[in-house]
């Protein structure tokens, strides 16, 4: 089975309707959202609507779950506070009903994938895995993850691959599961990437050759800022868009 796998949509829809043009080749058995496709940016309708077309499940992210009323975000910065705010305003019933539901994680049992947002060490918090000591947090529940676990969160593109006892960071290009390790992988960002590659990111997993993929695709970032603005978000949620940060 071939997976395609995207996360961190944040209300991007240039970003978003680039990458499922994109997968259109990629030959995809089944599609899985990691989460936030809601915040940040300026079409958060428009993102829920095709996420909630297009995958098979979607994992409840920390912004899902703030403009939901299922986290308190008073710690957030205020431009991030504000952009939930006005999303859980712009929502309609059925997009805001179905962030209501997304489950913190899922298991594919068949094919030995675990997908959640953040760390799968305790769920609701929605920590970070983006260096190896986060990634070696995990080994308490080594026999409990996925052959490999896929998150989101971080908007970075990472890979760790981990026995029982070992964490070895490994670099985010395609590569091939070893049996014996387990992996977990953060996909990057379709709509704020934040490693300097203003390009969406989005990847694909074979099951049957064990084989993961990272994938980018440009997009009309233009269109996407000026969405932003529109939308009387922070300005700099529309001028990182372009830089990749």
């Amino acid at each position: 089975m071939r997976l395609g796998i995207l996360s961190d949509i944040h209300a991007n829809y240039e970003a978003l309707s680039a990458v499922i043009e994109a997968f259109k080749s990629e030959s995809i058995d089944e599609y899985y959202c990691l989460g936030d496709t809601v915040g940040y940016g300026g079409s958060p309708n428009e993102c829920a609507d095709l996420v909630r077309k297009l995958v098979k499940a979607t994992i409840l992210g920390n912004h899902d779950a703030a403009v939901a009323g299922r986290m308190d975000y008073s710690y957030y910065y205020e431009a991030a506070r504000n952009a939930l705010d006005t999303h859980a305003q712009m929502l309609s019933k059925e997009n805001l009903s179905w962030l209501t539901d997304l489950p913190y994680q899922i298991r594919l049992e068949a094919i030995n994938v675990l997908l959640c947002h953040g760390s799968p060490m305790r769920l609701e918090e929605f920590e970070y895995i983006f260096a190896p000591e986060q990634a070696r947090e995990c080994l308490p529940i080594f026999e409990d993850l996925g052959h490999i676990t896929l998150i989101g969160h971080s908007h970075l593109c990472k890979v760790f691959a981990l026995t029982k006892d070992s964490v070895e960071e490994l670099p985010p290009v395609d590569f091939n599961l070893e049996p014996g390790k387990k992996y977990i992988v953060s996909v990057g960002s379709v709509g704020q990437p934040r490693d300097y590659d203003n390009r969406a990111s989005f990847t694909a997993y074979d099951s049957d050759k064990k084989r993961f993929e990272f994938k980018r695709v440009e997009y009309d970032i233009e269109t996407a800022a000026d969405k932003v603005l529109r939308a009387k978000l922070e300005r700099n949620f529309a001028h990182r868009l372009f830089i990749g940060v």
